[in-house]
C-alpha cells in the first residue's frame, strides 16, 4: 500500500498545510491531552478526547506528506496512512490505534461504561508519547511547518 494508492482508491487527497494548521492541530492535541485528565468525567469520555489527539496527531503526519484523509472510514485511513508514513516498525502502534477507533465508536455510539480506568491510563500513555514523537517528527522533517 501506498499514500498515491489511496489516493487512487479516493480515501485520500492533495492538501497543502500551513505553520498555522500544523500549530493548531499541535494545540487541539494538547487541549485534548489536558481535558482527558479531567476528574470529574467518565473513562469513556476520557478516553475519547485521549482518542481525539491521536488522530489529531496521525493527521498531522498526513497533512505533512500533502494529504488528507476524506470520505467514510477517514479514521481507519488515517491510521493506514500512518503505517505508510511511518513504516513497519510502526504498524503495531498504527494499529492499536486502530482498535481504540473501534472502542471509542462503542462508547459513543452503542454502549456506556465500557472503558477501564486502566484502558483509559494505557492509552492516555500512549498519546502522551505520540505527541512527543509527532512533534519530534516534524521538527526533524518538515521544519519548514513549525
Amino acid at each position: 500500500m501506498s499514500l498515491k494508492r489511496l489516493e487512487v482508491e479516493r480515501r485520500i487527497r492533495k492538501h497543502h498545510t500551513s505553520p498555522k494548521e500544523v500549530s493548531g492541530l499541535s494545540k487541539i492535541a494538547e487541549r485534548d491531552l489536558a481535558d482527558s485528565k479531567a476528574n470529574n468525567i467518565s473513562y469513556d469520555r476520557k478516553f475519547a478526547t485521549a482518542y481525539n489527539a491521536i488522530l489529531v496527531l496521525a493527521t498531522t503526519l498526513l497533512y505533512c506528506k500533502g494529504y488528507q484523509s476524506w470520505g467514510k472510514g477517514h479514521h481507519h485511513t488515517i491510521f493506514e496512512a500512518m503505517k505508510i508514513i511511518l513504516g513497519k516498525n510502526y504498524n503495531e502502534l498504527a494499529d492499536y490505534f486502530d482498535a481504540c477507533r473501534i472502542k471509542r465508536n462503542i462508547t459513543d455510539y452503542d454502549a456506556a461504561g465500557m472503558i477501564s480506568e486502566k484502558e483509559f491510563n494505557e492509552i492516555f500513555k500512549e498519546a502522551e508519547n505520540f505527541y512527543d514523537f509527532v512533534k519530534r517528527w516534524v521538527k526533524e522533517k518538515y521544519p519548514r511547518y513549525i
